[in-house]
């Protein structure tokens, strides 16, 4: 196995289904349905990075205000106002409608300025479906039809150019040094695919997924690490609990 730089999450009982933690530089793909502490395992990830490990982190949200984001993390005793006044922690809010093709590269931008080591991305489903991808019409079939100069958006263009999107978006973080990224995604219902873009499953280097268990028991929502690139993963489905003082992946009793 390679010996990697571990980037720790801090989150109880996790770290130790992937060998001590996540692959220093990785991306990793957070996919489940609503409700399942998707936002909740991000923040916390984000907050013991500043607390226990002295890293800076980014949260980008296109679905929540600042304020509601920080409202909604002190049910867990997580003092953020102190954390984004030291510049330890930031919070990026975005509305889905003032997404623009220069988006990635402002966050990517602002993460290289400010020496961002944890970035979460909440959600990549919301910025792949509603960033205006542009495309140069020499890479489309019907270029003869239009002017050179004409521009597609993916409604027009369709899924071809919104998992382009994503490849390029993925890339572009792991070119960013010492950077670990969550991106949060809407799980796939009913497909072959764990997210709904299809895509970022293949191009992310880990991915984890969170459900509902609707058979009963005393745990609602269940975690499994899909797969972890250049490390040993814990393959099992774990309960997932929601704390007062954050998310706790239980142990399997045998």
């Amino acid at each position: 196995m390679i010996d990697l730089n571990r980037v720790k999450t801090g989150i109880k009982g996790f770290d130790q289904l992937v060998d001590g933690g996540f692959p220093k530089g990785s991306c990793i793909l957070f996919a489940g349905s609503p409700g399942t502490g998707k936002t909740i395992f991000g923040m916390e990830f984000l907050y013991n990075g500043a607390v226990k490990y002295k890293e800076k982190g980014l949260f980008v949200s296109f679905e929540q205000e600042e304020q509601n984001i920080i409202n909604s993390v002190r049910l867990f005793g997580w003092d953020m106002d102190s954390l984004i006044k030291k510049k330890m922690m930031h919070i990026m809010s975005i509305p889905a409608e003032e997404i623009k093709s220069s988006t990635a590269k402002e966050i990517m931008d602002f993460c290289k300025k400010n020496n961002i080591k944890r970035l979460v991305i909440d959600s990549l489903t919301t910025l792949s479906a509603n960033a205006p991808i542009y495309t140069e019409t020499k890479d489309v079939a019907v270029k003869d039809l239009i002017n050179e100069n004409t521009f597609f958006s993916p409604p027009i263009i369709g899924d071809a150019i919104t998992r382009r999107f994503i490849y390029r978006f993925i890339n572009m973080l792991r070119k960013i040094k010492g950077i670990t990224s969550i991106l949060i995604s809407e799980a796939s219902e009913k497909s072959e695919y764990l997210s709904k873009d299809g895509i970022s499953e293949f191009v992310c280097d880990g991915v984890i997924l969170v459900n509902f268990d609707t058979m009963g028991g005393d745990f609602s929502r269940q975690l499994i690490v899909r797969k972890m690139r250049d490390t040993k993963n814990d393959e099992d489905l774990h309960p997932l609990a929601i704390t007062n003082k954050g998310i706790d992946v239980k142990k399997i009793k045998m």
